[in-house]
């Protein structure tokens, strides 16, 4: 067996990470043809777009714009930062083509919120409180202290917060980092806290760390099980396959997109796990907000009363958030969330400016007061309203499709689909509450996809027939029952390429139309896989996280493993295998019985089939592909008593899969 076969949990264990080092596609800026063959817009597409660009130029002011650009101290003309290994994993000059009016392949609305995006720099929020934008998905905020600053939410990879940190040492001066706070466990605010650090062991440990309680669990575990499921989709929602582009990738919404890079994790010295929470870090004084189970399952906010600033971390931005991430996650409590925002206005309310993790500032009280008030309202009336619908017997496709903002907050440009979607969130809050079933009989036990395209497609007088009906809905500009039509077609005979094209175009349309920049990118990359296929390479790069993974318990990477048991082989089998850890001087029993995979911390069974001597070290080699199935089992570096084979035969039971599995074909 080859390392990739013997990849047995390493690539399920944290492709989570995708977010930090994903696909190795370059970031390629195309101005003028589309190097992945994209159509171009259609006229029903350019008119839609010109309806949407007269009615931004009634709604569109100056602020943002202003704001954005408050208190910018430096910028670079362009932000190219490359890995160790001369990979680039961040380019602000691919997206160059962001500038002037929209193109008829970009929704106007993305368009202005991906200028927003693409201003970048060193900023002063307030006196004392700077931030670093555009260097990462996320923002770098420093706050002066009496001895050095206090560094909040330090970015997804070391090459981009070691950046920024420069950034702001070339113009604030060479002061240590005292302590470090991270606001949530999303790996694009913790990932690149290694280069904040220093050197030395003495003044390392000197640097307080403070976190939201139940943080570090969070943040080496989210995602672990369903991680490759999760990796897949993520190069979805993301774009990662698509040019920089206008007819390609655009914009996150929240910011350009996720950097490539080496991520870190440090464990913390301090948990904020109560509201409020009084903290004085370097002389400066904090309020902490406790929110868990928010926009991160371990998540806080603060206050500096003295400089009268809040930061809302990631409960507040300038655009409506996701109760349910298109990547696949947890759907987010959207009353709680809205509660906490409610929380910190009954607390903080004097406040003078609100900063958050990504996007720009919103000072002055009045207007701090309404931004507050706008996220928190919105995000109540999606759950609100929802419900009211749900109990008057509506599904979810029928609530999304009607429910709509009113007036008051509908035309706010901080809540609008640019990241999340009105439409998907009022889903996320009927799952959140009822789950995936909506009571109808017929959703109950339907046909999966392919056997139902099948005879949906011979139900229609086949393919020719469906083709047709695809072509005319097609030139009359109903896109989302074009799509139906083709997926349908594509999922009965995935090899006709005429249904494949028409699919592709159809997406392509879609994706211009998008105001939100996660589904403008899982369109175009379904048109992108339908003319390229699934990627060659698996879309996770575990080997620039090794200091995540050391921080991963042992437990996490045994839960994975479980996850790749194939229960119709194990069918009949017992088993029982001794894992001792001898650098950490633990021992986890592994014991395959019905089917099902269980592992526990306890002294090794001694009429267990095997026991598997080795170190946490040569577990990550495993976990990272460096050492195969092969080397395992016969390497120096493993001592093993009892059956080779019954190891052998075990570990033939877990699913290698890679995370390149097709999903816009069967």
């Amino acid at each position: 067996m080859d390392q990739a076969t013997g990849r047995w949990l390493g690539a399920a264990a944290l492709a989570a990470l995708l977010l930090a080092c994903g696909p190795d596609a370059e970031h390629r800026p195309a101005l003028g043809a589309d190097p992945d063959g994209h159509s171009a817009p259609t006229a029903d597409t350019i008119a839609r777009h010109a309806a949407a660009s007269a009615a931004l130029e009634r709604e569109t002011e100056a602020q943002d714009f202003h704001d954005a650009r408050r208190g910018r101290i430096a910028s670079d003309p362009e932000v190219q930062i490359d890995d160790a290994t001369g990979r680039r994993i961040w380019d602000t000059a691919a997206y160059g083509f962001v500038a002037g009016d929209a193109p008829a392949s970009v929704h106007p609305s993305l368009w202005r919120q991906a200028q927003l995006n693409g201003l970048h720099g060193l900023f002063e929020v307030a006196d004392g409180i700077y931030q670093v934008r555009g260097y990462d998905l996320a923002n770098l905020t420093l706050i002066r202290g009496e001895t050095g600053w206090i560094a909040v939410d330090p970015l997804t990879a070391r090459e981009t917060a070691a950046a920024a940190l420069a950034l702001a040492r070339r113009h604030l001066g060479q002061d240590p980092i005292v302590a470090i706070v991270f606001t949530h466990s999303h790996i694009d605010h913790f990932g690149g806290v290694e280069a904040l650090l220093p050197d030395g062991p003495a003044q390392r440990a000197a640097v307080r760390v403070i976190a939201p309680r139940g943080f570090l669990d969070e943040a080496t575990s989210e995602n672990v099980l369903a991680g490759l499921a999760m990796g897949r989709r993520a190069s979805f929602m993301y774009g990662m396959r698509l040019a920089r582009s206008e007819r390609g990738h655009v914009d996150t919404g929240l910011g350009k997109e996720p950097a490539r890079g080496t991520v870190g994790i440090i464990a913390p010295t301090e948990w904020i796990d109560r509201t409020p929470q009084d903290l004085v870090i370097d002389g400066v004084r904090f309020v902490f907000q406790y929110a868990p189970e928010s926009e991160a399952p371990a998540e806080l906010t603060f206050y500096l009363p003295d400089a009268r600033a809040f930061c809302g971390a990631e409960l507040v931005s300038h655009t409506l958030h996701n109760l349910y991430t298109l990547r696949g996650a947890k759907v987010r409590d959207a009353l709680r969330w809205s509660g906490y925002i409610d929380e910190a206005i009954q607390l903080f309310g004097d406040a003078d400016v609100v900063f958050s993790s990504h996007h720009w500032p919103v000072w002055e009280n009045e207007r701090v007061l309404a931004h507050l008030k706008q996220q928190r309202d919105t995000y109540k009336y999606i759950h609100d309203q929802t419900l009211r619908m749900a109990n008057a017997g509506q599904t979810p496709r029928e609530i999304a499709e009607q429910l709509e903002l009113p007036a008051s907050l509908r035309h706010g440009f901080a809540n609008r689909d640019y990241y999340g979607t009105v439409r998907h969130n009022a889903k996320a809050v009927y799952q959140w509450y009822f789950g995936w079933y909506d009571a109808n009989p017929a959703q109950l036990d339907p046909l999966p996809p392919e056997q139902a395209a099948s005879r949906y497609v011979a139900a229609m007088g086949g393919a020719d027939a469906v083709m047709t009906q695809a072509r005319e809905s097609f030139e009359r500009g109903e896109y989302r029952w074009t799509a139906t039509l083709l997926d349908h077609l594509v999922f009965a005979e995935p090899e006709l390429p005429e249904a494949r094209s028409l699919l592709a175009q159809t997406y392509d349309q879609l994706g211009y139309r998008a105001e939100a920049g996660p589904w403008r990118d899982v369109y175009l990359s379904g048109a992108y896989e339908l003319r390229h296929g699934p990627p060659e390479a698996s879309p996770v790069r575990l080997a620039t996280a090794m200091d995540l993974l050391r921080a991963t318990p042992i437990e996490r990477f045994f839960d994975a493993m479980a996850a790749r048991l194939v229960g119709p082989k194990a069918d009949g089998k017992h088993v029982t295998l001794n894992f001792v850890f001898t650098d950490l001087d633990e021992t986890h029993v592994l014991e395959l019985e019905n089917a099902v995979l269980h592992h526990r911390r306890r002294a090794a069974d001694p009429d267990a089939d095997a026991t598997l001597r080795l170190t946490r070290e040569f577990l990550l080699r495993l976990v990272t592909g460096e050492a195969g199935l092969r080397e395992m089992i016969f390497s120096d570096e493993l001592d093993v008593d009892g059956s080779r084979l019954a190891l052998l035969s075990f570990f033939s039971l877990l699913e290698r899969s890679d995370g390149r599995f097709p999903i816009v074909t069967p």
